[in-house]
């Protein structure tokens, strides 16, 4: 599990491909893996990635082609940089809000404007995804926890502070990047409830489920 505060910006620093998915070699930068091990997870742009080789600045990572298929890691390049991210432990501190590193699907990014000091996005997720997208929730971009400001069908915004432009990779991003995206956990859980019984069929979330459920009059 993580936070989504992101501790540091790296880098790839190699690609091995393997029989359809791959292996990377990830630059870690200026984050502090003295106390990581082989085995432990370390969050890629919001990907979980279990480390397989370490070094003191340096890890290694296999990416299956389940996770190729649903991140823009399919699209990761040499020198890419990625915002990284340790995994939680007893004693740290909860500043953004539950990511699990198993993304959601992939994001374009549609505008971005200056908002006072701040800067505006507005991303459009998929059409899957966009029932979990709510104003004034979390959503995980690139790994990074953020607060939805605006929902408009499947497109949302999220003001982007100073704070955060100059220690993710967010400011890099030009019109048309995809983007990794987690919706909440919170909401993905709550619509599995929702079915209760009916969980164990296909049918879903239906106006018949709902109005059962009370949300039609």
């Amino acid at each position: 599990m993580f936070t989504g505060i992101i501790l540091a910006i790296g880098k790839i620093a190699a690609i091995e491909r393997k029989s359809g998915d791959c292996r990377l070699t990830i630059d870690t930068g200026n984050l502090d893996l003295k106390d990581t091990v082989l085995g432990d997870s370390i969050a890629v742009n919001g990907v979980c990635l279990t480390a397989v080789e370490l070094g003191s600045h340096y890890f290694c990572a296999d990416v299956s082609n389940e996770t190729l298929s649903r991140t823009v890691l399919v699209n990761a390049k040499i020198g890419s940089p990625i915002n990284l991210e340790l995994a939680l432990t007893p004693s740290t501190r909860m500043g953004g809000h539950i990511v699990s590193g198993h993304v959601d699907g992939m994001g374009q990014l549609l505008e971005k404007k200056p908002d006072g000091r701040s800067v505006r996005f507005t991303f459009k997720a998929p059409t899957n995804l966009a029932k979990y997208i709510a104003e004034k929730g979390s959503i995980c971009i690139n790994g990074i926890s953020l607060t939805v400001n605006e929902v408009k069908g499947a497109q949302f915004s999220v003001n982007i502070v100073p704070y955060t432009l100059k220690d993710t990779t967010l400011a890099l991003l030009v019109l048309g990047d995809l983007v990794n995206l987690e919706v909440d956990l919170l909401a993905r859980y709550m619509e599995r409830l929702m079915l209760g019984e009916s969980a164990a069929t296909p049918s879903g979330i239906t106006e018949e489920l709902l109005q059962k459920s009370g949300f039609f009059g």
